[in-house]
């Protein structure tokens, strides 16, 4: 509304708020244009939702895509409370082992006279030293922290493979705080050597009251005996992570390492599920009934119809160039059901991975780049959702332009309305001041004539 510019009606009899309504006639273009604007908002929200779905796909595929893709393994321990352990399937291999845990290995530790407290009592300024597998390292101390909690950060911030802490002692009520110093491991016998430290003008001197140095864990495997350096070990057994947590001389635990149906029929049914988000979305778009608003959703649209139809040839259709029986993936248990999307019989696929491996294993990952149904897919998804030239990215910025376009028209119409209603104000205005000078006129006339009349 222009300022300074008023219309009260009264003097011209004309509704106060005529221009209002003149105005909301003149913006009903305008609506017209948002609701526009907000149909092709919808349909862009879509494409966008489309194209997440799709790369979705993806993610399962990435388990599958490589040599051992559809193999997975697990470690089995006879005993878990001796020995644990983590399985590499990339470097893996099926087998039984037997272990015997000896003796664990301990890290190098040392601990410090007791303390009355934890964090005022100062030890002075100077510094710790340690000898360790890479040479001496020290750790110096100051008046900003040379309380026991101060050293704790000092130490560990060093980053010289030994670790600090504060015990409460209970057996010395008058100075139960000490300073516990532990190896971080893998230093081998006698790894660290804690020396003795040296410090000035403290309230209380420290001195490491006990210590120990490290010492090498002993285990038998298949009969063999070695030593270890940790008791977290690698190596032992090819693409296995052993924990060993407790000694146990005599006592023999078997390991196993077998392969883990589980997980390769969980990557299978991950892609399913994936791929049937992506089938359900675009029949629901397609799907029309009495309610349905199709400016609102992307039903009739050739993309949806043209992506349907491919993702429906590259699960049925065979694969070419690969090698082996099988080539479609209703052999290995993938077909469409009645209402169009997708079930997996796993039944069908652990038969057939259990006798034909390695024409699953060609089929799924083929050369790795032009054949296979992997790369297929990675291809069809990649060149469906690219920014330049695929259709969700074509569609997207179609989509994108248009609501630009719109966005300026709706500037344009709104600084033509506000015009347009200052124009109004303006004549309705004048109008008003007219009839309000005609009246006063008409007035002065009667009043005349009265005068006339009477004489």
């Amino acid at each position: 509304m222009a300022a300074g510019i008023s219309f009260g009606g009264l003097k011209s009899g004309l509704p106060p708020n005529i221009v209002e309504q003149l105005m909301e006639a003149e913006r009903i273009p305008l609506r017209n244009m948002e609701a526009d604007k907000g149909r092709h908002e919808s349909r862009l929200q879509l494409v966008n939702e489309l194209e997440e779905l799709l790369r979705s796909v993806q993610g399962p595929l990435g388990g599958l895509a490589n040599a051992r893709g559809f193999q997975d393994f697990k470690f089995e321990s006879g005993d878990s409370n001796i020995v644990t352990g983590s399985v590499d399937p990339a470097a893996a291999v099926k087998g039984n082992w037997n272990i015997e845990v000896l003796e664990l290995a301990q890290n190098g530790s040392a601990v410090t006279n007791g303390f009355a407290d934890r964090d005022k009592t100062q030890v002075g300024t100077g510094y710790f030293r340690f000898d360790t597998s890479e040479g001496r390292k020290e750790v110096y101390i100051n008046s900003s922290n040379n309380t026991l909690d101060g050293i704790v950060g000092a130490i560990n911030s060093a980053g010289i493979g030994v670790r600090a802490s504060v015990i409460q002692d209970a057996s010395n009520p008058k100075a139960p705080f000490r300073l516990v110093l532990t190896s971080e491991g893998g230093d081998g016998p006698g790894g660290i050597k804690y020396l003795r430290p040296y410090f000035l003008g403290g309230d209380q001197d420290v001195y490491f009251d006990q210590s120990s140095p490290s010492k090498n864990g002993r285990v038998k495997v298949d009969g063999f005996e070695f030593e270890i350096a940790g008791n977290q070990v690698d190596g032992v057994i090819p693409g296995v992570s052993l924990t060993l947590r407790q000694a146990a001389p005599g006592r023999q635990v078997s390991l196993s390492i077998t392969e883990d149906k589980e997980v390769v029929v969980g990557r299978i049914q991950e892609f399913v599920e994936s791929m049937n988000k992506v089938l359900g979305f675009l029949q629901t778009q397609s799907r029309i009934d009495a309610n349905t608003d199709t400016s609102r959703t992307l039903g009739g649209d050739g993309l949806v119809r043209n992506l349907e139809s491919r993702l429906r040839r590259l699960i049925q259709d065979p694969q070419y160039g690969v090698q082996g029986q099988i080539n479609r993936m209703s052999q290995i248990g993938v077909t469409f059901n009645r209402s169009g999307i997708l079930e997996f019989d796993q039944d069908q696929f652990n038969s057939v991975v259990m006798n034909q491996s390695e024409d699953v294993q060609r089929f799924l990952g083929g050369d790795g780049f032009t054949t296979g149904f992997i790369p297929n897919v990675r291809r069809e998804i990649e060149s469906t959702v690219n920014s330049a030239l695929g259709p969700i990215g074509v569609r997207k910025r179609s989509l994108q332009q248009r609501i630009g376009q719109i966005d300026d028209r709706i500037a344009n119409k709104e600084r033509q309305l506000e015009r347009r209603e200052q124009t109004l104000r303006r004549q309705f205005s004048r109008l008003e001041e007219t009839v309000s000078r005609l009246q006063s006129q008409g007035g002065a006339l009667a009043a005349m004539g009265a005068g006339v009349g009477g004489l």
